[in-house]
């Protein structure tokens, strides 16, 4: 490797960013996420909160030129390493109606645009595996095809990736497709590093049913026994030789997005004799084995389509489902990382990310064909910032803050009407 490329960190710009597991993902493989396009203005809030050093663009892809998100990032004419992103998935996934010509797959072309106008040296597309079967094959042909076109040598055959295979704790299998300027190394696909179990994850959380603030607030103070490597690395107890990511100033001993979920004794009785492994028959509910993986995390609909929201795992040892930061635990996220305070949101934007250590494991690929040798920074990031308001916003207020309309996303309605089931699990 060239030494005059030692430490000088990669650009990466994130598309579909969400909350900003990608993001997190490639700034652990070493970039420097020079700006996150996202539509969904509570989402951009959360970015802007955990990533103070990029360009938050609260916008659609379909509104934007590579022009302007150089102008907003304040890139002017630098190198762009790799745009990576997943388009919204809903008219191909596997678990909803396929419909090979949803409106919504227009940002897949749309993304395959913006590559073509910034001319990174890699890009880097994530979707649902739904679209590597049937008919979806046809329309990933056609992507690749694009991207060829669009001058990108496409690393076949593409694969799926489970991230149980690369340190995270959760069955989650998502298509990646890997392209590289033409001109430029053909990375590989990254090599499974073992797995890490529900128990190694969240054994050490103190329970949120212990806490009665917890049932007006998503943080308290507590004390915690932290003894698995993969828990201490996400607590910043012990260091994790493979996170290039700047560090984070923040308090350890405080238990965030733990906000509770009160639950019937008779759910709570259910829950209880329900064996580990197996689901919950009345309300579908997964109760998580210690030993094993947890079952795929999966984010609730809008009330465009429903306002459903996703079942979540039962606790393997307390009689309750889990709280987004057990959620965030079995996503690989760091406990700096902070949701949205409430539930509803929280679930989501977890539910919709890229877990951050399988981002990771196919960002340093990218950094890998670049030929760059890369270090963990010194200089600490303060997120934090303004955390009452960029947590906290309702819609509305998401909106004003980043001067966009409030009905960019579809609201969710509440039913009053709802059994107490999904109550349980949906109230925010």
């Amino acid at each position: 490797m060239n030494s005059s490329n030692q430490n000088k960190r990669p650009i990466g710009i994130d598309l579909f960013a969400g909350a900003g597991g990608l993001s997190l993902g490639f700034e652990q493989a070493g970039f420097d996420v020079a700006a996150a396009v996202e539509i969904d203005p509570i989402h951009c809030a959360v970015h802007e909160y955990n990533f103070p050093n990029s360009a938050v663009i609260c916008a659609s892809v379909v509104d934007l030129t590579g022009e302007e998100i150089r102008r907003r990032a304040g890139l002017s004419d630098a190198e762009i390493d790799c745009v990576f992103g997943g388009a919204p998935c809903q008219g191909f996934s596997m678990i909803g109606k396929r419909v090979l010509d949803d409106p919504r797959n227009q940002l897949v072309f749309h993304y395959v645009r913006i590559v073509r106008e910034l001319r990174p040296k890699y890009c880097v597309f994530e979707n649902v595996k739904g679209l590597t079967v049937g008919h979806h094959k046809q329309f990933l042909a056609e992507l690749i095809d694009a991207l060829e076109q669009a001058g990108y040598e496409v690393l076949l055959p593409y694969r799926v990736l489970n991230a149980a295979d690369y340190g995270v704790p959760q069955d989650r299998r998502r298509l990646f497709l890997i392209g590289a300027r033409k001109g430029e190394v053909l990375p590989v696909y990254p090599d499974p590093v073992g797995k890490v179990s529900v128990l190694e994850a969240i054994g050490d959380l103190p329970d949120a049913d212990d806490f009665d603030v917890l049932l007006n607030t998503d943080s308290v103070p507590a004390k915690f026994e932290t003894k698995s490597k993969y828990a201490r690395r996400l607590r910043g107890l012990e260091s994790d030789p493979g996170d290039l990511a700047y560090p984070r100033d923040f308090d350890p001993h405080v238990l965030s997005a733990s906000l509770r979920t009160e639950h019937t004794d008779l759910s709570r009785k259910r829950f209880t004799e329900t064996e580990h492994g197996k689901t919950e028959p009345v309300s579908r509910f997964h109760k998580l084995h210690p030993e094993g993986v947890c079952n795929t995390l999966r984010a609730g609909t809008d009330s465009a389509r429903g306002a459903f929201t996703s079942p979540r795992p039962i606790h393997p040892y307390s009689p309750r489902v889990i709280t987004v930061r057990e959620a965030a635990r079995l996503h690989s996220y760091p406990d700096w990382f902070r949701f949205h305070v409430t539930k509803w949101h929280g679930f989501r934007q977890i539910g919709n990310s890229v877990p951050p250590m399988l981002g990771r494991a196919v960002a340093r690929q990218i950094v890998q064909a670049l030929g760059l040798e890369l270090k963990k920074p010194k200089k600490k990031l303060v997120s934090g910032q303004r955390a009452d308001e960029l947590l906290s916003f309702d819609m509305s207020a998401a909106a004003r803050y980043f001067s966009v309309s409030s009905t960019v996303i579809a609201q969710r309605t509440r039913k009053t009407n709802e059994k107490t089931e999904n109550r349980e699990t949906a109230s925010a």
